[in-house]
């Protein structure tokens, strides 16, 4: 968009009772290519383009878009939104505006895709399908496939910002399933960075796939998981997406604003175990969940949201950061033109402690060592969580003994941080996709091996 014309809309916007209005303009193009048992089930590409109108009356906030970029188009959807504008509202201070310069971009676009066959990405999934395939007859299917999306995209306000991003994620997924007399178990991998084809360069996609069919066979051989009360040390890695969704999403200024958070008024509190040190880190390079600057236009930071158990603060947007009182963290995101803002995750993760593995094993006892977590539910609202375990050990006497499987983790996260007594120095973060009220985002989840004292454990009683 030409910047004279996005100033003409804002200043045409302010003049219709706006207090604040801005521009979110944005172009994607993605594509994604898949096999299923050998054979090509997918390939697709596209481009998307659309613009964001925010405008903010008060302490209220109105939002629309459109895939037109003429005047008149854009002119009408400013005097949609001013006729909708609230009668009444109390005036909301959104602080200073956006200034300085952001840190360098890490995630500008690299090697573009061309061509599935030209550039390789078929090659690497025609490995990868075969290496899965390989690690045994117990294997019945394999599903491999390689998604890029890269978006240019500008943000306007009324304040006199003129930001421009470029981002690009490339990421490389495999599912296996493995079969034998009537029992199905599954396994998975899925790493992603945010940069381009060139990815997948450094990519192990043959190591990967073993990795998913061996942990897929593995628990073929499994024992039904017992049930009851116990102490469960959960894997690195993926492991975080229970931190994730039942402790993240109420460190959110969009639930604390919506008094949707069992972590509301607690800020200098003791709100888990001295051990856990909570981080979101939108600097990261290349990382999934990383960005130069949010779609607001605010700069991403580091921000430690529980340090030594204690509650520090809040993840933010700039309605949130005024409405709840708390400092702006450049945490403002959204799936695309077609959503407001809000707070979001962006790399989230328990940071590494000081306990070796050996060390968390033999001080659990008895009880299940979760390697690796599946997918789950979670309430944000309370906080209650219930997860499932991909792959598990029992644990007698700090002795790894048989595998298990049909475990299920419950709980409420709020109670939980309490009893995480033990973190481990093998921090590793997996990527992942969130959803919320602004769609959905690339995220990061991470932990150390982390040990809680007790967990219910759901499996056969």
């Amino acid at each position: 968009m030409d910047p004279t014309q996005a100033r003409r809309l804002l200043d045409h916007a302010c003049s219709r009772g706006a207090g604040f209005a801005e521009l979110f303009v944005e172009e994607s193009r993605f594509s994604s290519i898949q096999l299923r048992d050998r054979r090509v089930e997918s390939a697709s590409a596209g481009t998307e383009f659309g613009i964001g109108l925010r405008m903010v009356f008060g302490s209220q906030v109105l939002y629309g878009h459109t895939s037109r970029e003429d005047t008149g188009a854009l002119e009408r959807l400013v005097e949609e939104l001013a006729q909708a504008r609230p009668r009444h509202g109390q005036d909301l201070d959104l602080g200073d505006p956006v200034t300085g310069r952001s840190a360098a971009d890490s995630s500008k676009a690299g090697r573009d895709p061309s061509d599935p066959q030209k550039d390789g990405r078929l090659a690497i999934l025609r490995q990868a399908d075969e290496a899965a395939r390989a690690v045994s007859p117990r294997v019945v299917q394999a599903t491999v496939g390689i998604m890029h999306r890269r978006t240019r995209l500008t943000i306007f306000n009324s304040e006199g910002l003129e930001r421009e991003g470029d981002r690009t994620w490339t990421r490389f997924n495999v599912g296996v399933v493995a079969e034998h007399q009537g029992v199905r178990q599954t396994g998975s991998e899925a790493p992603g960075e945010g940069r381009g084809l060139e990815f997948l360069d450094g990519l192990d996609a043959i190591g990967n796939a073993k990795a998913a069919a061996d942990r897929a066979v593995r628990m073929l051989d499994a024992s039904p998981a017992p049930a009851g009360e116990m102490p469960v040390l959960i894997g690195n890695g993926f492991g975080g997406v229970i931190f994730h969704e039942a402790c993240g999403h109420p460190l959110e200024t969009e639930a604390l604003r919506r008094k949707a958070t069992p972590f509301a008024g607690r800020i200098g509190e003791l709100v888990a175990h001295p051990c856990l040190t909570a981080i979101d880190d939108g600097t990261i390079p290349y990382a999934w969940g990383s960005l130069e600057f949010d779609d607001e236009g605010t700069p991403t930071t580091r921000t430690t949201l529980i340090e030594n158990g204690i509650l520090r603060t809040f993840l933010s947007d700039r309605i949130g950061a005024a409405e709840c009182g708390v400092p702006r963290s450049g945490s403002a995101r959204r799936e695309s033109y077609r959503y407001a803002p809000v707070s979001r995750m962006r790399n989230t993760f328990i940071a590494a402690g000081e306990s070796s593995h050996d060390e968390l094993l033999a001080s659990m006892g008895d009880g299940l060592w979760a390697v690796r977590m599946g997918g789950g539910s979670v309430n944000p609202a309370t906080g209650e969580f219930n997860f499932a375990v991909e792959e598990g050990y029992m644990v007698k006497g700090g002795v790894v003994r048989q595998a298990v499987r049909g475990a299920t983790l419950t709980g409420k996260g709020h109670e939980i941080m309490p009893r995480i007594r033990m973190v481990g120095r093998d921090l590793a973060m997996a990527p992942g996709t969130c959803g919320a009220s602004s769609g959905l985002v690339p995220v990061c989840v991470g932990q150390p091996s982390i040990l809680v004292d007790p967990i219910l454990v759901g499996g056969r009683s």
